[in-house]
């Protein structure tokens, strides 16, 4: 399945590199620079100086673009992709790995989390033959006891209902050949969740064990609430198992409606008093909850389901910034390009309109 034939033309008319790093960023102004400088001796070391770094900029509140047009100001190596709005980190990653033209391709972080220094060693893992390589967390510095649980929890939910097997502990943070982005490119999912997505297309994957460092600079952009979106993003589209618990509650509602049917049946002609309304209501009140709780999880599914046949594109691009600039767009063209409007900034690129389905 291995394929390292890079990706040609696309936003940059400059020869494609061997390497492509996709980084996604959300107000991350203090990390922009130190991420520039360490993935770009990574680069330096693992394919010299054939290589592009991506940038791509999810709606940032600060001083995130004005960073990025400073980098591609100064470096011919760095691309920076600026979408419309706040998209959210997988379709992000999803806009990025559509821009990159490299034979491999990084996907990272800019909060160096995750070390950039470990691309020339995922390197040599590729060249044995393998189509990705994962990075797995065998330790995650700076996270509440809470959140390293609920990591813990919700990587062992998945693997229940999962119809593929998605590696524990592990993130975005991955190399992946030319042929596997460009099968993700094709996937129209409109709720992604890019590591399992990419465990569904297969093909031979090695891990690559790391120690997960702490943010350098600034806030999370995950709060708790993205956090449980995220969640519920990866479990239905990956899983069944909520459609599944919803039919065994439902199945032991029943069961216990019928039970309460037969004790009254058996009060009336046995003649005994009835004590009380509590169980009727108890039992009214757990019946509702039930049923309400089935409809909500069907409910969740069919919205999805709308979702996927609005037909809307998956992110807006407003802006592709390099020093190369494009005029070239020959594999992605009018259907497939996730853009809008011409570069508004030096040197940007003008990529034409049209929906990435």
């Amino acid at each position: 399945m291995q394929n390292d034939d890079p990706g040609e033309g696309r936003f940059v008319d400059a020869p494609p590199p061997r390497l492509s790093v996709v980084a996604p960023c959300l107000d991350e102004e203090l990390c922009i620079d130190a991420f520039f400088a360490r993935a770009s001796a990574a680069c330096a070391a693992a394919v010299g100086e054939d290589y592009e770094i991506i940038l791509v900029d999810d709606g940032s509140k600060d001083a995130t673009w004005s960073k990025i047009s400073a980098l591609c100001a100064l470096s011919g190596k760095v691309v920076g992709v600026r979408l419309s709005r706040n998209h959210g980190h997988q379709l992000a990653a999803s806009a990025g790995l559509a821009v990159s033209r490299g034979a491999r391709i990084l996907l990272i972080d800019a909060d160096l989390q995750d070390p950039p220094e470990a691309l020339p060693e995922m390197m040599e893992i590729m060249d044995r033959g393998f189509d990705v390589v994962y990075g797995v967390r065998s330790s995650r510095e700076g996270e509440s006891r809470i959140k390293l649980f609920t990591a813990h929890c919700f990587y062992r939910i998945l693997r229940i209902g999962a119809g593929v097997e998605i590696p524990r502990d592990v993130g975005d943070f991955r190399l992946m050949t030319r042929r596997v982005v460009d099968i993700l490119d094709e996937m129209p999912e409109r709720h992604r969740f890019l590591r399992g997505m990419v465990s569904w297309i297969g093909g031979r994957q090695a891990p690559y064990p790391y120690r997960r460092s702490p943010r350098f600079g600034g806030r999370s952009s995950y709060p708790l609430a993205k956090m449980l979106h995220f969640a519920g993003d990866a479990i239905t589209s990956f899983s069944v198992l909520p459609l599944r618990l919803a039919m065994c509650l439902g199945l032991a509602a029943a069961v216990t409606a019928f039970a309460v049917f037969l004790y009254a049946l058996y009060s009336k002609f046995a003649g005994e008093a009835v004590p009380g309304w509590t169980s009727v209501v108890a039992s009214g009140a757990f019946f509702a909850g039930a049923q309400l709780f089935v409809l909500g999880v069907i409910g969740e599914y069919i919205g999805r389901l709308v979702e996927q046949q609005k037909g809307r594109p998956l992110y807006i691009i407003e802006t592709v910034q390099t020093q190369r600039r494009a005029a070239l767009f020959p594999r992605i063209g009018r259907d497939r390009c996730p853009c809008r409007s011409a570069a508004r900034e030096a040197g940007g690129a003008e990529p034409p309109s049209g929906p990435h389905a």
